[in-house]
């Protein structure tokens, strides 16, 4: 049986992939590890919140070498990341990201800049913006924001300090180099309209997911579950050559 782990982004736990539970077939094993700080109830927060190795030791066990990680967003930097510090699974797959999260085609420097000032002010009204923010790029936004409120509730599952370490996350990580010189095979996936990715990097990605934006889990689970099938079905190893006597 082949093993998928399914990695959430920022601001948003484990929950946000419930919508696929009913697609995966029999012969997958999905698990929905939440980062450390987060879940409901929230899994302990680290002691450095920014410390990547830390990281790799608390999600070591979620994160076996047998498995294909899928990493959504944020999630798709710190599991690329973590390629430096893990042994590496049969295959990754990165959802709705490109080497980094910043690009003047998409959400600028700027715009992040002025996104954590906002947070520090007033983070439970910044994070909600954000999450009408991703979802702008799908078929009908207020369905899909209707949809994440019942998975995650009204509130972050998370600490401040664990959403502010995300977002300095955000803004420093470039996984350009390891992307460049990968540890095994990797997947881009995007939606066709995601407001969060810059059309340049939409353009690259190995497979492009109509009708869905930042959140196709939302709004398409059937076709995310059914690419991520596919891709994992994919990374299984060859069997072992029969030989006749």
């Amino acid at each position: 049986m082949t093993a998928l782990v399914l990695l959430s982004g920022w601001g948003i736990d484990a929950r946000i992939w419930q919508p696929l539970a009913s697609h995966w077939p029999a012969d997958l094993a999905v698990s929905t590890p939440d980062w450390p700080g987060y879940g409901d109830p929230a899994a302990p927060p680290l002691s450095a919140p920014d410390n990547l190795a830390e990281l790799a030791e608390r999600m070591a066990p979620a994160l076996p070498a047998d498995a294909v990680w899928a990493g959504w967003s944020l999630g798709a930097l710190l599991a690329t990341r973590l390629l430096d510090h893990l042994p590496a699974p049969r295959a990754l797959v990165r959802l709705g990201m490109g080497a980094r999260f910043c690009h003047p085609q998409g959400v600028t420097v700027a715009e992040l800049g002025a996104f954590r000032r906002a947070f520090a002010r007033r983070p439970a009204a910044t994070w909600q913006h954000f999450l009408r923010w991703q979802l702008q790029g799908e078929p009908a936004p207020r369905h899909a924001q209707r949809q994440l409120r019942e998975l995650i509730g009204e509130t972050p599952s998370a600490e401040i300090a664990t959403l502010e370490a995300g977002l300095a996350q955000l803004a420093s990580l470039d996984v350009g180099d390891r992307l460049g010189a990968p540890l095994c095979p990797v997947h881009h996936l995007a939606g066709d309209s995601d407001p969060l990715l810059a059309p340049e990097w939409r353009s690259r990605a190995d497979r492009r997911l109509p009708d869905a934006g930042h959140c196709p889990m939302l709004s398409c689970p059937e076709a995310l579950a059914a690419c991520l099938t596919d891709i994992a079905r994919g990374s299984r190893p060859s069997p072992p050559e029969e030989h006749l006597p």
